[in-house]
């Protein structure tokens, strides 16, 4: 997660940029890997698609809610460590730092706020499919031990971070040329 205010409120600008949904710093969500038996991680990703939490120590059978209300990240931001909030889907509570959509709106101002919403949030659902793009091994599914599959899944983390940092120096690069 940003962690001075000034990469907060970067973070924030590229958010509102997306669909001009202010004071977002992070979509959430959790998708399912397979290890021997399903296996769910919550991820946090920013604007540009790179993982700035993830959590792999579930079963896939446990909701989202319930790996983000037991992880640490929940409990920095209830401790006042962001002054921005977090996007999730309906699978999670409405609370002052993660808003979720509404689930019958009936103005336009919810409309609209729905509609930002969910192409806010999107970022997480994209971010989830270019991991599993990069590493095929996410989406096939791995075989062997869980504490081998769970750090598998960090380092996939890690590179995809990696690879999206070199994305943006090579193409810096390239117009300088």
């Amino acid at each position: 997660m940003p962690s001075s205010l000034d990469a907060q409120q970067q973070t924030m600008r590229k958010f509102r940029s997306i669909a001009n949904f202010p004071t977002v710093i992070g979509a959430i969500d959790c998708t399912h890997i397979r290890v021997k038996k399903i296996n769910a991680d919550g991820v946090v990703c920013d604007a540009d698609l790179k993982i700035m939490d993830i959590v792999t120590r579930w079963r896939g059978s446990v909701h989202d809610s319930r790996i983000f209300r037991e992880c640490r990240l929940k409990q920095r931001f209830e401790a006042g460590a962001f002054s921005g909030i977090l996007l999730g889907d309906s699978g999670y509570p409405c609370t002052p730092y993660l808003f979720t959509p509404l689930l019958n709106p009936t103005t336009p101002q919810e409309e609209r706020y729905n509609r930002s919403h969910i192409r806010t949030r999107n970022t997480v659902e994209r971010c989830f499919g270019l991991l599993k793009q990069r590493f095929r091994c996410l989406l096939r599914g791995m075989f062997g031990d869980i504490e081998t599959a769970q750090k598998t899944i960090v380092a996939c983390a890690v590179l995809h971070n990696i690879a999206i940092d070199m994305r943006k120096t090579y193409f810096r690069a390239r117009k300088i040329i």
